[in-house]
Parts: C-alpha cells; structure tokens; sequence
C-alpha cells in the first residue's frame, strides 16, 4: 500500500494546482505554446521529484552533488535569476518603447476643434 508523508499531498496539491493555472493561460491567450510547455513541464517534474524523490538523489550524483534536495535548490535559484534577467530585459524594452510612444506623443502637433 503506498503511504505519502503530509508534504508530499500539499506539494502535489499545489503543483497540481499550478499546472492547471498554466493550462487556464495557455487557452485563454496569455499564454504561448512554448511558455506553456515550459512551466507546465517544469510542474510536471516538480511533481515526479515529490514522489520519487530518490531520482533527484541520481541526477545530483550525475552532477557531482551529494544531495537532491541541494541539486533542487541549486536548479531553483538559477532558474530564478535566469528569471529575473529576463524579467528586467522585459521592463527595459516596455520602458524604451513608452520612451518612444511619449515622444512620438509630444512631437505631433494638436487638431484644432
């Protein structure tokens, strides 16, 4: 009989979660097909980690890591940075481009009424 620990279920429950908001985004639009195999993906191994987490045990060793659980958070904080670059990349392009839309604005002469 399979037994799960407590952190097992609230961790599946919440991924479980998570995929599904990836896959409301992906049929509402807000979301691209590559996006949505990212993050959807991503949740997905999540989720085989929590179950099996002696998998993460084999690609840490693979990696020259002792523990999964540190290949996990090691994986987690690039993935966050890696993240936040591109997050920063997006706001430095949308503040150039209102740059240029606010200019364009303020150049073009006012109809008369």
């Amino acid at each position: 009989m399979l037994t799960f620990l407590p952190v097992q279920i609230v961790f599946s429950l919440f991924l479980l979660f998570a995929a599904s908001r990836v896959w409301l985004r992906l049929k509402d639009g807000s979301l691209t097909l590559t996006g949505f195999f990212f993050w959807f993906g991503l949740f997905i191994l999540a989720i085989i980690g929590v179950f099996k987490p002696e998998l993460t045990s084999i690609v840490a060793l693979k990696l020259g890591i002792n523990r999964g659980s540190d290949a996990v958070i090691y994986a987690s904080i690039l993935l966050l940075f890696y993240l936040i670059f591109r997050t920063n990349v997006l706001l430095e392009n949308l503040r150039h481009d209102l740059t240029k839309l606010v200019r364009t604005i303020a150049l073009t002469p006012l109809k008369k009424k």
